[in-house]
């Protein structure tokens, strides 16, 4: 099925596009070729058509055409937004006036958040340019930073205090206890988050052949990227917990460190449901009766990824180090967590050495 058709499926009014090349001209050639073409503009579905075809085509960040998310990110954009609006209407009939109009009935639908309004936003000034470069209309209405919402960028929450991590691994040991299968497997998966670093995918990935506890190294194998393939160095905390942890197993070397009772992998999703979601939950709880501050709200196992980061520039190691061990191949966020870390002047950043080099009670393990 080809993009037409499935646009005519989610919106049965789409039109088959104008015929013409995919190759952008120069103004000049479009004005041109405006003068000596007697054609109406095309309407703005049948423009948005042919955009589409050419992002499946030759868009994404590879040029060599959109993913599958992507694709259904537009065409979310597209037929549930965009052609109600402005489908039937000719691209030179749409308005400066249509465009606010049409942001101003998004606020007050009250059903989609600023950034989003402001995706949507962008794809029609980005169809709509294409008119301009093709010499279609003269200007395009949808362009501007008056035709955007103010929206604030979403936060990257992670765990930046120690009493908040001994909180969330407390927690995580209070399942443990109350669980019937895989005893100490909760609190292990976390410290594992938390004091390494792993993507929850490399995390349940992990096999114990490939955690040294001797050399005190984790080897990650299969990564998204090739900076991802790397050796994790286990910090003196995370020793502690795995040393704990494998001693309790009877499973051979080639077993999943943090698999199901019966030795499959678990889901990303059951983690975060069953393990992670109750433990902040008892950790909140647990906070509350010290009359301490709750966790950050929003965690997820990627903000435990972040606060590994937090956690190595607060023992002094460098930007490039934390990189390597994170598998980053972009230092923006490693940066960003740098900058943040570095400005504090609360004694956090001693705390959190302190628990990273392993100055958190054993008491706290009701299993060892």
């Amino acid at each position: 099925m080809n993009t037409q058709d499935s646009l005519r499926m989610r919106a049965p009014g789409i039109r088959a596009p104008v015929p013409r090349t995919l190759a952008s001209p120069s103004r000049r050639q479009a004005a041109s070729a405006k003068q000596t073409a007697d054609v109406d503009p095309p309407t703005f579905e049948e423009l948005a058509t042919e955009w589409l075809e050419h992002q499946l085509l030759e868009g994404g960040h590879a040029g060599g055409g959109l993913a599958a998310k992507s694709r259904e990110d537009l065409e979310w954009r597209l037929v549930q937004h965009l052609l109600p609006v402005f489908g039937s209407r000719r691209i030179d009939e749409i308005t400066v006036r249509d465009v606010d109009d049409y942001r101003l009935s998004k606020v007050r639908g009250g059903r989609l958040a600023p950034s989003s309004i402001n995706k949507t936003l962008t794809t029609l000034a980005t169809i709509l340019e294409l008119g301009v470069e093709y010499g279609m209309i003269d200007r395009n209405p949808a362009q501007g930073r008056r035709r955007r919402l103010r929206s604030v960028a979403p936060t990257r929450p992670w765990l930046d205090r120690a009493d908040h991590i001994e909180a969330l691994l407390g927690a995580a040991y209070a399942l443990d206890m109350s669980a019937r299968a895989t005893p100490g497997q909760r609190r292990a998966l976390i410290a594992t988050l938390i004091f390494a670093g792993l993507r929850i995918g490399e995390a349940l990935a992990l096999r114990w052949e490939d955690v040294d506890l001797q050399r005190r190294v984790i080897v990650i194998k299969a990564a998204k990227t090739a900076a991802g393939v790397r050796n994790v160095n286990i910090v003196p905390a995370l020793h502690m917990e795995l040393a704990g942890y494998r001693q309790r197993l009877d499973s051979p070397a080639s077993a999943l460190a943090f698999g199901t009772s019966t030795g499959r992998p678990h889901g990303a999703s059951n983690i975060r449901r069953r393990v992670l979601a109750p433990a902040v939950k008892l950790a909140n709880a647990e906070l509350a009766q010290r009359d301490l501050e709750p966790l950050v709200s929003g965690l997820t196992p990627h903000s435990l990824r972040r606060t590994f980061a937090s956690l190595l520039f607060a023992i002094g190691e460098t930007p490039p180090y934390v990189m390597a061990q994170m598998g980053h191949t972009s230092a923006n966020l490693t940066l960003s967590i740098y900058a943040r870390q570095m400005l504090r002047r609360d004694g956090e950043p001693e705390r959190l050495r302190a628990l990273v080099e392993g100055g958190m009670a054993e008491s706290n393990d009701p299993l060892r």
